[in-house]
């Protein structure tokens, strides 16, 4: 019998540590072959809705100080950015479930929808395990550093969906209008990527999910998601290309840039404290 695999790998470190850390929950694309044979057609086999390559878009935060934890498992096994009891985060509009039953564009994924048996199952082995390592590196640097700016980042399809129209910009920042992290994180988020040159909204349409809303609510927590549109550093019709696209080492460079502001302002707001 195939063992399954960890459901996070962790990015530790290998400059002096920083506290700062950076979740990547949708990057996986491990799908056991039980759960594959289920998917309505080939084209949820192909995994829609991923979050493609963010896990070497951001390489570069171990070298700054931060820390990394990113998922292995696809998010059609289970979306560690969605409540395991599946209560809505954006009331009254379309959303996707703990285990999504259709895409963002409403296709069917299963020819039968799992079980809550095998639902449970699903929570053990993937979501439990990342949220209870996400927790313990939260702990971590908050008992090194008294607290810590918690990054959630995505990526997202430009073309329109159920849950908004086509995307024009390029960055879309979520921070729950407000609630799950102090000012001075958005705006010092939103002018690195201005400088870069990018189009930047907050909380339209994306105000962030699970892990910004359930983390941010603690006292010494900071948590920003950060939505950057895949055509920024890929071909959207180009998965498997993406590495080798022009754009993604200068999207790379413009997100260190970013991050390193980040950890400069996070240590001067620690400074004042």
């Amino acid at each position: 019998m195939t063992m399954p695999i960890k459901p996070y790998e962790v990015r530790t470190p290998v400059a002096p540590e920083v506290p700062l850390l950076v979740s990547i929950p949708h990057t996986g694309t491990h799908v056991p072959d039980v759960i594959a044979a289920e998917f309505a057609s080939d084209h949820i086999r192909s995994l829609p809705m991923t979050d493609w390559h963010l896990h070497h878009l951001y390489d570069f935060l171990p070298a700054l100080g931060a820390t990394t934890i990113f998922a292995t498992y696809s998010r059609f096994v289970a979306d560690l950015n969605r409540p395991p009891d599946d209560a809505p985060l954006y009331p009254g509009r379309f959303e996707t479930g703990f285990v999504a039953l259709k895409t963002f564009w409403g296709e069917q994924i299963y020819r039968t929808p799992p079980s809550k048996d095998e639902i449970a199952r699903r929570q053990a082995l993937v979501h439990a395990p990342y949220h209870a390592k996400l927790l313990e590196l939260i702990e971590a640097k908050i008992r090194q550093f008294g607290r810590v700016v918690l990054i959630d980042a995505h990526s997202v399809a430009s073309r329109a969906n159920l849950l908004h129209g086509e995307l024009k910009g390029q960055i879309y920042l979520g921070d729950r209008d407000g609630l799950s992290c102090a000012t001075w994180l958005v705006d010092t988020v939103e002018r690195g990527f201005q400088k870069a040159g990018y189009t930047v909204t907050r909380n339209d349409p994306y105000k962030g999910g699970y892990i910004t809303v359930h983390y941010g609510k603690m006292e010494q927590v900071e948590a920003l998601q950060i939505e950057m549109c895949e055509r920024v550093y890929m071909d959207e019709n180009d998965a498997a290309g993406a590495l080798r696209h022009a754009n993604f080492s200068r999207a790379k460079d413009q997100l260190r840039a970013v991050f390193e502001s980040v950890c400069t302002e996070t240590q001067r707001q620690l400074s004042k404290r």
